[in-house]
């Protein structure tokens, strides 16, 4: 059985991220086998506020270089997780903006 601290990794802090929190949309970096309805308890339980729906992405690797070596960016999964109107802030986000 998986932690909740297990399914969400960290906050993504990106701009298109900040300019979403206006809309109650928080974005983070989830474990890959992690299901939208194990993500939507897991940010419910560590915040306490209110899920209305989860958005998945699976981000996948893409071709980094520097100099003459070559490799690849890791794959990850990415969550926007949209509250409800009547439910409150994610206090870790609003010293942010």
């Amino acid at each position: 059985m998986k932690m909740v601290q297990d399914i969400i990794i960290k906050p993504v802090i990106t701009e298109a991220s900040m300019d979403a929190l206006n809309e109650k949309k928080y974005t983070f970096k989830v474990c890959a086998d992690a299901t939208k309805p194990e993500i939507a308890k897991a940010v419910e339980e560590l915040f306490g506020v209110k899920v209305e729906s989860v958005n998945t992405i699976n981000m996948k690797k893409k071709p980094k270089r520097l100099g003459v070596h070559f490799g690849y960016t890791s794959e990850w999964k990415k969550a926007v997780v949209t509250l409800t109107a009547d439910s409150k802030t994610i206090e870790f986000f609003d010293g942010l903006n």
